[in-house]
C-alpha cells in the first residue's frame, strides 16, 4: 500500500481574537504559505493495534501506546478510531512535520490535528466529512487551549475565510478585493491557553469592564467584514489599529509585539495588531504592493524572527 499523506495550512486572526471566546464575531483567514503534513505508511510485519509515531519537530520517537491519553497526537488518532468505531487498526506509521510556528497564533495544533485526523481515516478507508474533522480537532483543542473559541479548527479545516460567532453556524464570506498582509515572529512562544485562562480571570474580576471591551472588539470585526466585502480595504488599517489598542487592554499584547506593530506603522503599513493569543507569537500588518518588502524589512530590523507576506482572497 503506497503511503497516504494529508496536510492543513496555518492560519491567521484578522480581528476578533479573545473577545470570540465571549460570543462576540471573528475574522479569520487560511494562510497557505505554511502547512502541516501528516504521512501514513502501512507496516504489514507490526501487530494490529501498533501505531508508530515520528514527530521531529518536536522530538517525538514513540508508540501510540507510550502516550498519555491527554497528549495532542493521541487525542488525534484515537479519537478517528473512536468515531469509526475501530479498537484495533492494521499497524501502521505516522510522521507529523509543520512549517508552522509553534505557539505563535497560526494554528500549528489545529493544522497539525487535521491532517493527523484525515490521513489516519484515508488509511482505515474513510473519507471523513469537514465537519467532522472540525469537530474532532476542537477536541484536541481543549488541550491547548483550555477553553477554545473554535475558531483555529473551523478555519484549518475548511481553508477558507471565515466570519466566527461561537455556537453559530459558520459563515463564509466574498473577499472582494484581494489585501496582501504581512505576518511578523516575535520568536517569544506564549501557548495560547495561558492568555485565554488569563483574560478570563480578570473578566470574572471585572465583568462590566471586559465585557465592554469585547463588545468594541465585536464591532470592529463586523465593520471589517463589511469592508473587505466593499473591497474597501484601506479602511481595515484604522480597524486593525484600533484593535490592537483594545486587546492592550485586555493584558495580551508585549513589549515584543508592540515594538513590531510600531516598527511595521512606521514602515508604511497601513495598520497593525497582534495576531492571536498575544504575549509574544504573532503580529500582523497591512500592506500593499508598494510598501510589503519595506515593512518586512523594518520587521527584521525590530527583532522579528521571522516573516511571512500572503495574499487574502487572491
Amino acid at each position: 500500500m503506497p503511503a497516504l499523506s494529508a496536510s492543513a495550512p496555518g492560519k491567521v486572526i484578522l480581528f476578533g481574537e479573545h473577545a470570540v471566546v465571549y460570543g462576540q464575531p471573528a475574522i479569520a483567514v487560511p494562510v497557505t504559505h505554511v502547512q502541516a503534513k501528516a504521512i501514513v505508511t502501512a507496516n504489514p510485519r507490526g501487530t494490529a493495534g501498533s501505531v508508530h509515531i515520528q514527530a521531529p519537530d518536536i522530538d517525538l520517537d514513540c508508540y501510540l501506546r507510550d502516550l498519555a491519553p491527554e497528549n495532542p497526537l493521541a487525542k488525534a488518532i484515537n479519537g478517528v478510531l473512536t468515531s469509526l468505531s475501530i479498537e484495533h487498526p492494521p499497524a501502521f506509521n505516522l510522521r507529523v512535520t509543520s512549517s508552522i510556528p509553534l505557539a505563535s497564533g497560526m494554528g500549528s495544533g489545529a493544522a497539525i490535528s487535521v491532517a493527523v485526523i484525515r490521513v489516519v481515516a484515508a488509511f482505515l478507508g474513510r473519507q471523513l466529512p469537514d465537519e467532522q474533522v472540525s469537530a474532532l480537532t476542537y477536541e484536541v483543542e481543549k488541550i491547548y487551549h483550555g477553553t477554545p473559541s473554535g475558531i483555529d479548527n473551523t478555519v484549518v479545516t475548511y481553508a477558507m475565510p471565515v466570519y466566527f460567532i461561537k455556537g453559530q453556524p459558520i459563515q463564509t464570506f466574498a473577499v472582494n478585493r484581494p489585501f496582501t498582509i504581512v505576518i511578523g515572529n516575535t520568536g517569544v512562544r506564549s501557548p495560547t491557553s495561558v492568555a485565554v485562562g488569563d483574560v478570563r480571570k480578570n473578566w470574572q474580576a471585572d465583568p462590566a469592564s471586559f465585557e465592554a471591551l469585547f463588545a468594541q472588539i465585536g464591532e470592529i470585526a463586523q465593520q471589517a467584514r463589511l469592508a473587505i466585502e466593499a473591497g474597501q480595504i484601506e479602511a481595515l488599517g484604522p480597524l486593525m489599529d484600533e484593535n490592537h489598542k483594545l486587546l492592550q487592554a485586555l493584558t495580551v499584547s508585549s513589549p515584543e509585539l508592540d515594538q513590531l506593530v510600531d516598527a511595521a506603522r512606521q514602515a508604511g503599513a497601513l495598520g497593525a495588531k497582534l495576531s492571536g493569543g498575544g504575549r509574544g507569537g504573532n503580529m500582523i500588518a497591512l500592506a500593499d504592493a508598494a510598501n510589503a518588502q519595506a515593512i518586512v524589512q523594518a520587521l527584521i530590523d525590530a527583532g522579528a524572527t521571522g516573516t511571512i507576506t500572503t495574499a487574502v482572497g487572491s
